[in-house]
Formats: structure tokens, C-alpha cells, sequence
């Protein structure tokens, strides 16, 4: 670990910190000019509850989930949070950790951890920090348990749980489903653990809650997969060999991540499947990688690209340990890399496509998500060593994926979030529109919603809110109220 000076070390501190004020509708200041048509709302998921009375979550993905919304019209933005009103968070504002979380676990009897784990039992958090995805007609909130948390969208209030209409059942699954191209059904996969685990790839179609089974696919050595990639007509699944046996989520007496095990000699195994009919096109070997997020997926005559966020093994995992995060300790680098697969073959091919760290990617994604693409948009930070180094992440990044070449923004102390396109109304290119991200000013002492020039990456607009927010993971843009 550096031994720089602790101002650097801790000036993103208000990033990890609890967040206990609850905003309803205020107006923020706007610089700049926003466009006309920049009309709907940005919604916004991560954890802003970091404590329980004496007690303390351990990692960031451990926090109570917390909702933001950032609503644009008329040349205004107005902003109002909530938490997540869930059994793990009523409990951790009444000063108690009750329920497991990713990285933390309350110490419950191996009978209890059975009992939430493997057989669907009503122990669960409902902590659904994750995402945000429009479905079964409203929003809902996702973590990597199969739940989903409905909440109003205009107001942030949490509704119930949506129960799923079928007998589809497993323990893990991700807060990433993706939209099938040409359909519109939303695609995710629930893991059933068992003596022979199961990856259950299904399809869940517009406005229901009943999810139809396209593949299972069996796995002895089931691994940890955060997000998978789609294709017009492929569900890729990347299984790194950061895996567990099931068995030790039950005797070992862990939290759930500290379950897993890191086995480079298993390589990284690429499963791809046909959407029409569930059957396996082929699985292909890969070196041994971790990632979090892909970036996008497409067809390009025989060969099935992949882009992911890459890191070289699963130490970012560890990495983002809050003591850890709050101490400057450096976080592994996640690199832009390009897989290509002949559909035909069994091996894979690998390229960086940029130098620059790259996470929580994202793209146009309603009109080029599982197609060929230009651009790419992402965090980074200013270090361009083995590691981001002390000062977490610090730009935004747009990388052309054609030339590879990069555009950034970057402000002294300022800390951007997930970046989110918003395409212009009949804009004819992937970056005709604006991009959003919720930015910490460590330095003003509060955070801020700034909106780029997606073409130029110049700022045209910016908006104070009146507090920091803690960094989160994911969001959703609704244009005029609708998905």
C-alpha cells in the first residue's frame, strides 16, 4: 500500500459513508443549459446504509440499498431519495444486522442458513441494491437473490415484492437481465445449487412475472457470474474459475462470497446458447479472467465477439472490502477486452481495447445491445499503472471500440458514477444524445448530476445536490415516464 499523504487516501471517504437523509422533490440548481427535449427521469440504486447501530456492514456491496431520482423537464431537475423500505433495513435502522448480505452474515445457525439459502425460505434482507429495470408494467429493484422489489417511480416508494408465477426456483442469480434484442422479453438466469447445480437460463415476457425455462445448463463447480452477454440469438455465459461447492454455503459457516475459491487451472469457459431453443451452439475455453460487467456481444460472421470488463483474477472482490476501500488501499485494474470465438471452433482469442481502466460500462443499448458497435461508455481513473491507486474512480470515459481510441472527462476530487446514455429523440448515431452520471465532489462536500455532450464529451449542464451521495452501482433512464 502507498504511503501518501491520508488527505488523498480518504478525500472519497463521503462515497462509503451512511447516507440518513431522506429528500422529497426539491429543485436543484442547474449551470448550464439542459436540452429541450430532456424529458423523464433518472433512477438510480447502491447502498447508503453502511452501519447498524454498533454493528457495521463489511463490504460496499453489503450496504442498504437507497433509491435516487433525478427528474428533467422544462429545463429543470428535481431530486428526491428513499431507502429501500426492506426487512434488512428496517432492521438496520432499528440498530441491528438480522440478515445476510454478500459479504456479511449475522452468524445464524447452520439450520437457518439452510433454510434461506437453499429452499426459498421468507429469511431474506430484500437489500435489492443492485439495479433498477422496468418490469411487469412498473420499476423494480434487483440484487443477485431472485427478487424483485417494486417501487413507485415518482415517488421512490417501495411497493412489495413482485412474486414470480412459476415454479422456477434457485438461490443466486444477477441483477443484469438483459432486454432481447427484436423482443423486448427480459433474459437473466437463476444457479440452483445441489449435488448437480443448474444454471436455469429463462425468458420473461413483457408485462408478466411468469418466467419461461430456455436451457439448463448443469455445472459441478459452479463459479460466480455478476452479468452474461446476449446476441440476437445467443445467451452467452462467461463462468470464471472463481467457483464454489455448494456444500460449503452450508457447513463453513461463511458469508456467501467467502464460499467461493479463485482456480485459474479451470480457465474461463464461454457457454453459449440458442434462444430459440435452449440448446448449447458450444462452449469455449479461455484464459482465466474475472469480470464483473460485460460491455456488449454480437454475431460478426462465424465469430461471437465479447466485451467485457476484465480483471486478471478475483482479488477486486477483496478489494472492495470497506475497510479496505476507506484505508486507499489500491483496487485492481479492469481492462476493456475483446473475446472472439469461432462458432465453429473451441478456443478464444483475446485483445485489450484500451489501456485505460473501464467499469460499469454501458452503451446505446436500445438500439445496439447484442449488435455490432461503436462506443462504449464507462469510470475510469488516471492512473494507468497495475492498479487505480488511492484515488478510486476519477473520469468518464467514451471508448470507440472501432479505433480504439478514448475521450475524457475528468475534475479534480470528483468522483462520476455509472455513466447512462440518453439518446436524442430521432438522433441517427450511438452517440447523439447526452450522458448522465451522479459525481461526488469531494472537495464542494456533496455530489452533483452532470450531463455530457455525448458527442463531444464536453459538459453542457450540471445540478448541485445538497449532500453526497454514496457511490452506487447501477440506473435506469425512463424518457417521459416510460422504459
Amino acid at each position: 500500500m502507498s504511503t501518501e499523504s491520508p488527505a488523498r487516501a480518504v478525500s472519497y471517504l463521503p462515497g462509503f459513508t451512511t447516507l440518513a437523509t431522506e429528500t422529497d422533490d426539491v429543485a436543484l440548481p442547474v449551470l448550464g443549459t439542459l436540452p429541450e427535449w430532456l424529458t423523464g427521469e433518472l433512477i438510480r440504486n447502491g447502498p447508503a446504509r453502511f452501519e447498524a447501530g454498533a454493528q457495521a456492514y463489511r463490504h460496499w456491496f453489503d450496504g442498504q440499498a437507497m433509491l435516487h431520482r433525478f427528474a428533467f423537464g422544462d429545463g429543470e431537475i428535481r431530486y428526491t431519495n428513499r431507502f429501500l423500505d426492506t426487512p434488512g433495513e428496517r432492521a438496520a435502522k432499528a440498530g441491528r444486522i438480522e440478515y445476510s448480505e454478500f459479504a456479511t452474515d449475522p452468524c445464524r445457525s447452520i439450520f437457518a442458513r439452510y433454510v434461506t439459502r437453499f429452499t426459498g425460505g421468507t429469511e431474506f434482507s430484500g437489500n435489492a441494491g443492485v439495479n433498477v429495470v422496468p418490469m411487469d408494467g412498473g420499476m423494480a429493484a434487483l440484487t443477485e437473490v431472485p427478487i424483485a422489489v417494486r417501487f413507485d417511480p415518482e415517488t421512490l416508494a417501495t411497493v412489495g415484492i413482485n412474486d414470480y408465477r412459476d415454479s422456477l426456483d434457485g438461490q443466486v442469480t444477477t441483477a443484469h437481465p438483459h432486454q432481447a434484442p427484436g423482443t423486448g422479453d427480459l433474459i437473466n438466469y437463476v444457479l440452483r445449487f445441489g449435488r448437480h447445480s443448474e444454471y436455469l437460463v429463462y425468458r420473461q415476457r413483457p408485462g408478466t412475472m411468469t418466467r419461461e425455462l430456455i436451457a439448463s445448463i448443469p455445472d459441478a463447480q459452479p463459479g460466480y457470474l455478476h452479468s452474461f452477454g446476449i446476441t440476437e440469438d445467443y445467451v452467452v455465459l462467461a463462468v470464471f474459475p472463481f467457483v464454489v461447492n455448494p456444500l460449503s454455503l452450508l457447513l463453513h459457516g461463511k458469508p456467501f462470497i467467502e464460499n467461493y475459491r479463485w482456480r485459474p487451472e479451470l480457465g474461463t469457459k464461454f457457454v453459449v446458447i440458442r434462444l430459440s431453443d435452449g440448446s448449447v451452439r458450444g462452449t469455449y475455453q479461455a484464459e482465466p479472467f474475472f469480470a464483473f460487467h460485460h460491455v456488449n456481444a454480437y454475431v460478426e460472421g462465424n465469430e461471437l465477439v465479447v466485451d467485457a470488463s476484465s480483471y486478471t483474477d478475483a482479488s477486486v472482490i477483496d478489494a472492495l472490502y470497506l475497510d479496505h476501500l476507506r484505508a486507499g488501499d489500491p483496487i485492481p485494474k479492469p481492462v476493456p477486452t475483446r473475446y472472439r470465438m469461432d462458432l465453429d471452433g473451441a478456443t478464444v482469442r483475446s485483445e485489450p481495447l484500451s489501456q485505460l481502466a473501464f467499469e460499469l460500462p454501458g452503451i446505446a443499448y436500445g438500439s445496439h445491445n447484442g449488435r455490432a458497435y461503436q462506443y462504449a461508455y464507462g469510470v475510469g481513473c488516471r492512473n494507468t499503472g497495475a492498479s487505480t491507486g488511492q484515488d478510486f474512480f476519477n473520469q468518464l470515459v467514451k471508448l470507440d471500440v472501432t479505433d480504439r481510441t478514448e475521450r475524457v472527462w475528468h475534475e479534480a476530487g470528483c468522483y462520476p458514477g455509472e455513466p447512462v446514455f440518453v439518446p436524442a429523440p430521432g438522433g441517427d448515431g450511438e452517440d447523439d444524445g447526452v450522458v448522465l452520471s451522479v459525481v461526488l465532489d469531494s472537495t464542494g462536500g456533496h455530489s452533483f448530476v452532470l450531463v455530457l455532450d455525448a458527442g463531444t464529451w464536453q459538459e453542457i449542464a450540471r445540478a448541485d445536490v445538497p449532500h453526497p451521495i454514496p457511490f452506487g452501482f447501477h440506473g435506469h433512464y425512463l424518457s417521459g415516464g416510460t422504459a
